[in-house]
């Protein structure tokens, strides 16, 4: 397990974001490394992107302490270039790490991985497609086919600050006694809101936002009703 590469966005205009300032720093470019990543603190009011010269936009959705990192599998872009007909080179889903051999999809929140020699991660969500992924693919009807493929690929928190460059390891140092996985939580707040109680077993690896979303849902039908219609918190 490892990284293929480290990705960077600059903050570029576009005409297809939803964020206010009409900038995304969606489309990343390998960067030759050594990438400093840091915790970089609140959603709304921190430094966005946990990589050093990484740009995130849109801080109303993205960014902050627990989606500091957005890692997507190798594995799953080459699906997908079989699927849509086309290269997918790394960095173009705006993930910040392009991983080889890591199911990105059955990891399980509150995974740490360690990575290089001094970066510790923890597994906190999934991503959830927006509009701004769906300008940058050109692919039409995009959100809803990555929602239905259930790829999402997983934010991570940094536990312990450090540096990484491509072709280090990724070693999961930690596994919890739950089954909330990646793909569990993804299809819980996207498309089977009734998988939404279940993921309340990842405790406190599971976002503050995340939590307050399943306890109003809770409170609403009860733990065992649930609807699977309406994306919850989509961007």
């Amino acid at each position: 397990m490892h990284l293929i590469s480290v990705n960077v966005g600059r903050a570029t205009a576009v005409d297809y974001t939803d964020a206010e300032s009409g900038l995304t720093g969606h489309g990343k470019l390998p960067a030759p490394g050594p990438v400093r990543v840091f915790a970089p603190g609140p959603k709304a009011t921190g430094l966005g992107s946990g990589l050093e010269g990484d740009a995130v936009c849109n801080r109303r959705h993205h960014g902050g302490d627990h989606q500091a990192v957005y890692a997507y599998a190798r594995e799953d872009l080459d699906l997908w270039e079989r699927e849509l007909g086309r290269e997918l080179p790394e960095g173009l889903f705006g993930e910040n790490f392009t991983t080889s051999g890591i199911d990105l999809n059955t990891a399980r929140l509150g995974d740490r991985w360690r990575v290089g020699t001094d970066l510790l991660l923890e597994v906190a969500s999934a991503r959830i497609p927006c509009r701004t992924f769906q300008g940058v693919l050109g692919e039409s009807g995009w959100v809803r086919r990555f929602t239905q493929e259930a790829r999402p690929g997983a934010y991570l928190r940094v536990i312990e600050e450090g540096s990484v460059s491509p072709g280090d390891p990724v070693e999961i140092v930690h596994r919890p006694d739950h089954d909330v996985t990646v793909e569990l939580w993804f299809r819980a707040f996207t498309t089977e809101r009734a998988l939404l109680p279940r993921t309340l077993a990842a405790g406190a690896a599971m976002e503050p936002e995340a939590h307050e979303r399943v306890r109003q849902y809770v409170e609403k039908y009860g733990a065992g009703a649930g609807r699977s219609s309406a994306v919850i918190g989509a961007s």
